[in-house]
């Protein structure tokens, strides 16, 4: 399995547009800590790629990798779809973009489908543009990512009812947000991928235990940022984000598991986009990693 890592920011990416944060303020003074939404490119064949969300980057993402980039024919494209893991604007937005294309496939589960359906009304907006083709992201046993076979199985894991903003007042699923497990039946490996973290229930915990590689939630260290750095009144845990460090962190839990284990989602405020914080060291010593944009994985 081979997956490339197209970004690893939180919402607004780093740095972000409007904010002067230290983290932003570093990220403008040195170009190499900038970081694009997060996202993998799933490789499902020869060829054949699918993306895990579309950011509003998803076009300066395409550019950066050659697998991704267009040809030999002037119209051919490797991106066979699209896997959203929730409906919020900073994984569905490059949606739009993608609109050049003949066809477009999405999978996705039915909460999210239905919330860019009903609320933002997307198929009326790329219809005139593009066939778009909705699949249903299993949440029970595994499914194929793309018809061709043997590809990777996907399986979805719910870990949260957050609505977006766009939707609070939407029906409540537990599938809002959901973790993506991929499973490789060549090599037989297993990819976690949960890049917004609420919980970690016990059908998370058993496909975690099993998985080589988890690449997981990191927005905030600790659960006061968002109150400290005053970017919100809520915690972490109150955003939708189990923190990195603390009782309620992840950190601990991922530092048990025999997998590769790695976090993405970073947010602006979060220590850790800084290359020089000592938190750093403290997941070393755990065994744990930082993910970073431009990184392969392969398995």
């Amino acid at each position: 399995m081979l997956l490339l890592v197209l970004g690893t920011a939180a919402g607004g990416g780093i740095p972000q547009w409007n904010c002067a944060c230290p983290g932003c303020t570093g990220a403008r003074t040195h170009p190499h800590r900038r970081r694009r939404h997060a996202s993998l490119a799933v490789r499902a064949g020869e060829g054949r790629w699918y993306l895990v969300n579309a950011t509003p980057d998803i076009g300066d993402q395409i550019e950066a990798r050659p697998e991704l980039q267009p040809g030999p024919d002037p119209r051919q494209t490797p991106i066979a779809g699209v896997v959203l893991t929730d409906a919020e604007l900073d994984h569905t937005l490059g949606l739009a973009r993608l609109r050049e294309a003949d066809r477009l496939q999405v999978t996705a589960t039915a909460p999210v489908r239905d919330a860019l359906l009903d609320r933002l009304r997307l198929g009326e907006v790329l219809t005139p543009y593009t066939d778009v083709t909705w699949r249903d992201l299993p949440t029970h046993g595994a499914g194929p990512l793309g018809p061709t076979a043997p590809g990777p199985q996907i399986s979805a894991i719910p870990v949260s009812g957050k609505r977006p903003r766009y939707a609070a007042d939407a029906p409540e699923d537990e599938a809002w947000v959901v973790a993506l497990r991929l499973y490789d039946p060549v090599s037989g490996a297993t990819v976690l991928y949960a890049p917004a973290l609420a919980a970690w229930p016990d059908p998370f915990q058993q496909a975690a235990a099993e998985a080589d590689c988890v690449i997981v939630d990191g927005t905030f260290w600790d659960d006061e940022e968002p109150r400290r750095t005053g970017i919100s009144s809520r915690t972490a845990t109150g955003m939708g984000h189990l923190p990195v460090e603390g009782p309620d962190g992840t950190a601990e839990r991922l530092a048990r598991l025999p997998a590769r284990c790695l976090y993405t989602h970073l947010n602006n405020t979060n220590p850790l986009v800084d290359p020089a914080a000592p938190q750093h060291k403290r997941l070393a010593r755990l065994g744990i990693e930082v993910a970073h944009d431009g990184m392969v994985i392969e398995l």
